[in-house]
């Protein structure tokens, strides 16, 4: 398996596609590296030289922000939105969905699990 930065990626697949087995690294940038780099995008990952890697790796290091890099700005982002206590700060902090969809039926990935609560007792069964 080639390493590109840290990130091994798959062999037997077209490196248009193994690209994309780096975090910040999608369809679109994937053929944009491949292109700037100067390597055919439908060269198999194994048959890739050094030369090639090390001009794909100096392209994505240089252009791009990847990997933990991009998962740390990330993060930053989303703990200035709850310090300065905007609304998707808020929804951030509450683990609400953020960017306006309903919350009364769905949006089950981001409450978690259903807490059942007790329902009211009829008037027959008080007495």
């Amino acid at each position: 398996m080639p390493r590109i930065l840290g990130v091994d990626i798959p062999n037997n697949k077209k490196i248009h596609i193994s690209l994309r087995y780096i975090y910040g690294i999608g369809p679109t940038t994937a053929i944009e590296v491949c292109w700037k780099a100067g390597v055919d995008p439908l060269k198999k990952a194994a048959d890739l030289t050094e030369e090639e890697l090390s001009r794909l790796a100096s392209v994505i290091d240089r252009d791009y922000v990847i990997e933990g890099q991009l998962r740390r700005q990330i993060q930053q982002n989303i703990a200035r939105l709850r310090d300065i206590k905007c609304y998707r700060g808020l929804r951030h902090a509450r683990g609400l969905p953020v960017r306006g969809q309903r919350t009364r039926t769905n949006a089950r990935t981001r409450k978690g699990p259903r807490k059942t609560v007790a329902g009211k007792k009829s008037i027959k069964a008080m007495r």
